[in-house]
């Protein structure tokens, strides 16, 4: 694996074969999201994106919870930054909040599915890195909140932008206005997240095994379907027709659905070739 790996002083990554278990390692915090989560996220999703041998990644927190959301040393970073002239410290804070939005979305931009494996508490910029994921599978136990509004402020790196494509805008409204806590049972209802398990060792089970069954996919055609989910959920059905169309025309290879096909036919599993390491 890339040195990110072992260099990320907030992330630990395992390998389960062509899956990636990427853990957030700061359980006496709850998780919360320090500055070296912000720049090492995006390192390690590209160094995902970039190895063929890996088809899938599973993120999840170490300790009892998920994650409480943004460390108070970022808002303190933030604070003194309001204390320069104005117009000065409202370009540096745009840039801020630019840099953190695209942290998150390497998520959706990596070209492997990322399931995101929940427990205890999802607080604020949790809730931004979670809405970025493909998948979302929570533990029983598992509590969400928007709560940046108790701290004065709008969700401003992806949550109100992710979340009314994903459940009801009425219900992310309430509870963007409020930031009261749900449960998983809410969440699954409105379709947050995908299933609810027992506890958070069988959430991260079911989750690695999801992984693993997407990883048996061809690596190609997953891409394509990430590539036209998240292209049709900022397009109109017209021009997102289109580019399924001009991808499937480049990409669709008689020698995949053949492979596909027999393995079908014949009730065995079909083994896929990995992407070319200079092509991704």
């Amino acid at each position: 694996m890339s040195d990110i790996f072992e260099q990320s002083t907030f992330f630990k990554a395992h390998r389960h074969g062509a899956v990636v278990h990427v853990k957030m390692n700061r359980p006496e915090k709850a998780n919360g999201m320090s500055p070296d989560f912000w720049t090492d996220l995006p390192l390690i999703m590209a160094a995902c994106d970039v190895d063929p041998t890996v088809r899938a990644v599973v993120i999840s927190g170490a300790g009892r919870h998920f994650s409480g959301g943004m460390d108070l040393a970022t808002f303190g970073d933030i604070q003194t930054l309001l204390t320069h002239e104005p117009g000065r410290a409202a370009y540096a804070m745009r840039d801020m909040v630019l840099s953190l939005q695209k942290s998150l979305s390497s998520l959706e931009e990596c070209r492997v599915p990322v399931i995101c494996a929940i427990h205890g508490a999802c607080l604020g910029a949790g809730i931004d890195l979670i809405t970025a994921g493909d998948i979302r599978m929570a533990s029983a136990d598992a509590s969400f909140g928007i709560e940046e509004i108790h701290v004065g402020m709008a969700a401003d790196v992806g949550t109100l932008q992710r979340m009314p494509k994903i459940m009801p805008a009425g219900i992310v409204s309430e509870l963007a206005y409020t930031g009261r806590r749900f449960s998983a049972d809410e969440a699954k209802s409105w379709g947050l997240v995908n299933s609810v398990h027992e506890n958070g060792e069988a959430t991260l089970v079911a989750s690695l095994d999801l992984a693993q069954e997407i990883a048996e996919k061809s690596p190609l055609a997953i891409a394509g379907i990430k590539r036209a989910i998240t292209y049709a959920r900022d397009h109109s059905v017209a021009d997102s027709l289109d580019q399924i169309a001009t991808w499937n025309s480049g990409m669709l290879r008689p020698e995949e659905l053949t492979k596909a096909i027999a393995a079908k036919m014949s009730k065995q599993q079909a083994v896929f070739d990995d992407l070319l390491a200079d092509a991704v």
